[in-house]
């Protein structure tokens, strides 16, 4: 079965999921509010960051990341002026990220845009970056929001760690399951790990509710890349396309499970062509063969769900609510996403 019949198949198999817009909706004011207080963050009379700034706001993608914030502030009591504030510095390091990989990458496009690389090349992109950062550093500092911080500087510190073991791990061609669920929560689940537990905190929850809300984040984490990985198995067209986790050589959950339904001769010859640096569309096409051939993608398929389905349970250890119903959307949301 080829990778395209594989997505037909799911696509009869998934349940229906409501679209990212309408689990916006019910809270449509509040997003509205925070969009407010992240524009004014961006104030700044340098012409040359006023022009790429009003560049990048068109760029802007899902929300994904406030939207949890504040989904989790409203589980957990109810969004506060404080919530907002952890929305906008979450959201600040998350776009100065995007901009700094986009530069690491080398990346051409972002959401279907030139990305701000492609057209201010790579200093004026650092340079944002660190404003961002820095504008971050200085909402929480201004609010006095250091519980904030201290939760926010964590996240930064693993994002860092996790981008660095698996930028060795593409090298050394030897990441195994345990190493890539280190990475990922480190890379990826720590910034939503945050989202969550800032949101708790904004919402004044008890120490028990935080705990909770952080186990909930890290699990929709490591759901929220597996799906990612996943993606790049498809035929998506979106900002990044299909199969450029193997273009770059970044070792992904499906790979690993394949690799090791195989024996070791293959398993070095399928090794040794994801290890080529320069690879052809034949060469993907074969990558992508041999992971669907051989269960990879089935395989972590399950394991995503596994973890979603671990933060549903957690969520419902809440009393029920529109608001643990409308999270709940959005779980599934971001196991069943197209891109």
């Amino acid at each position: 079965m080829t990778t395209a019949e594989t997505e037909n198949k799911n696509k009869k198999s998934a349940p229906a999921i409501k679209s990212l817009a309408d689990i916006q909706k019910p809270i449509s004011s509040e997003l509205g509010t925070f969009k407010t207080h992240f524009r004014q963050q961006l104030n700044t009379d340098v012409f040359l960051l006023n022009r790429i700034i009003n560049y990048l706001m068109r760029m802007k993608g899902k929300e994904m990341r406030p939207m949890l914030v504040l989904l989790s502030a409203k589980l957990c009591g109810g969004i506060t002026d404080r919530s907002y504030t952890a929305a906008t510095m979450i959201e600040l390091l998350h776009t100065a990220t995007l901009i700094h990989d986009d530069v690491v990458d080398d990346a051409d496009r972002r959401r279907g845009f030139f990305s701000i690389n492609k057209v201010w090349k790579n200093k004026a992109s650092v340079l944002l970056g660190d404003f961002l950062l820095a504008k971050g550093l200085l909402v929480a500092v201004e609010s006095e929001e250091f519980e904030l911080l201290k939760v926010l500087s964590t996240a930064v510190k693993h994002m860092s760690e996790g981008e660095l073991r698996q930028l060795k791990a593409s090298k050394l061609q030897n990441l195994t399951e345990e190493k890539y669920y280190q990475i990922i929560s480190e890379k990826t689940g720590s910034l939503l790990v945050a989202c969550c537990e800032c949101g708790a905190i904004s919402a004044s929850a008890t120490p028990e509710i935080r705990t909770r809300m952080h186990e909930i984040g890290y699990h929709i984490g490591l759901a929220f890349q597996i799906r990612d990985d996943l993606l790049d198995y498809s035929q998506r067209q979106t900002g990044k396309s299909a199969g450029n986790d193997i273009l770059e050589r970044k070792i992904t959950l499906p790979f690993i499970a394949a690799l090791r339904a195989v024996n070791q001769i293959e398993r070095r010859k399928m090794q040794w062509l994801y290890r080529r640096k320069k690879k052809s569309a034949a060469d993907v096409t074969k990558i992508k063969t041999f992971v669907e051939d051989n269960g990879g993608l089935e395989y972590a398929r399950q394991k995503m769900e596994l973890y979603a389905g671990k933060a549903l349970i957690l969520l419902k250890e809440f009393p029920e609510s529109d608001t643990r119903h409308l999270f709940t959307e959005f779980i599934r949301f971001v196991i069943y996403r197209k891109k």
